[in-house]
């Protein structure tokens, strides 16, 4: 039957009948309209925190803690010797963008390291800021060719690199600034009206003598 307007139907299941509250005892909603009696759930308004245990000292407050997360930890990125194999063909360059265009690492905002596991047949050129002493024998063996990249530094930004200072004790030269000359106070001149002023109450003071 072709689909028109007046056959229109709902899916099965998508609707439901509107439960009917406080209208009478034979629904088995009448009354106190599934609530019970008194308390703060049958009172209007009431919203349930969650984890909230009545008062009592809920659980994510009752369990023991231990231990800190470092927040200096150093990420790497790895990848083993049995996924290059499987991924590159003999004499392929293999570097952090490359492996992260093919899907084969996350984003590259973290150094790489080739880890030893599995076995490398393939001669390729690796770059990576860490290879496993496994790994080197490894690929030095399949006639392969490794390139260490310089790690990034560990701390970037000044708030860092001033608390490594501090965790290290690390000693850092204080700059001595240069000492500001003394300039000589310039002598503020007397008006030409106040001069003339003295001069005329001193003239009479002379004659008086």
């Amino acid at each position: 039957m072709a689909l028109a307007l007046n056959n229109l139907r709902k899916p099965a299941g998508s609707s439901h009948k509107k439960k009917r509250l406080g209208r009478g005892p034979g629904s088995g909603l009448g009354k106190t309209s599934g609530k019970g009696h008194k308390g703060q759930k049958s009172r209007s308004g009431y919203s349930a925190k969650i984890g909230f245990e009545g008062g009592q000292m809920p659980l994510q407050r009752r369990l023991p803690k231990r231990g800190f997360t470092n927040i200096f930890k150093k990420q790497w990125l790895e990848i083993s010797l049995a996924k290059l194999e499987e991924s590159f063909n003999a004499g392929d360059e293999v570097t952090p963008e490359i492996l992260h265009e093919r899907g084969l690492i996350k984003k590259a905002k973290h150094d790489l390291v080739v880890l030893g596991n599995g076995e490398i047949t393939k001669a390729l050129k690796i770059s990576a800021h860490r290879f496993t002493k496994g790994a080197k024998t490894k690929i030095e063996k399949a006639g392969g060719t490794m390139n260490e990249i310089a790690q990034k530094p560990k701390f970037d930004s000044q708030a860092n690199k001033r608390s490594a200072g501090r965790i290290g004790n690390v000693a850092r030269p204080v700059e001595e600034k240069p000492a500001k000359e003394a300039k000589p106070k310039a002598k503020k001149e007397k008006p030409a009206v106040e001069v003339e002023a003295a001069k005329t109450e001193e003239a009479p003071e002379a004659k008086e003598e």
